[in-house]
């Protein structure tokens, strides 16, 4: 995902993804490229360093027998970001089985994870959260129909 031309441009930097995809951690460090007019970290990037990861880890988790997407996003700018900034991922059972219980039954299931981004002393630059869309692909698509028929 580093050579990925979104995180590359931007200076976005995945420095850790663990093995089972539960957990990720990403870090931007302020460049003359990221910088808005005055000067901090731009509100864009600070939001694409969060932006796929939530989806990328309950798909990896719930399989091809589900499609998952982003559904919305939103973003708090709490005070300007300098220097290294950095944003932490943690899927959990929870996350999982809310998912699938409520995508039972070819349901739709809806379900918000935050995120902050924080700088090298801990404080919270940006909030954000990002909705994911779950939802158990029909039998034709799972068998080997065309994938994502919905």
């Amino acid at each position: 995902m580093n050579l990925w031309p979104p995180f590359l441009f931007a200076g976005i930097r995945v420095v850790e993804l663990s093995d089972d995809y539960r957990h990720v951690k990403v870090r931007m460090r302020l460049h003359w490229w990221n910088r808005n007019y005055v000067g901090t970290h731009f509100g864009g990037s600070l939001f694409a360093m969060t932006d796929p990861f939530w989806m990328l880890l309950v798909l990896h988790h719930l399989g091809r027998e589900h499609l998952v997407w982003d559904r919305a996003g939103e973003i708090e700018f709490v005070k300007p970001g300098r220097g290294t900034v950095h944003a932490e991922f943690h899927l959990t059972d929870e996350h999982l089985d809310e998912l699938r219980s409520r995508a039972a039954d070819d349901n739709k299931a809806l379900l918000w994870f935050s995120t902050d981004v924080v700088d090298s002393s801990g404080e919270v630059v940006a909030r954000t959260r990002k909705q994911v869309y779950a939802r158990r692909k029909n039998r034709k698509s799972v068998d080997g129909g065309v994938a994502g028929t919905v």
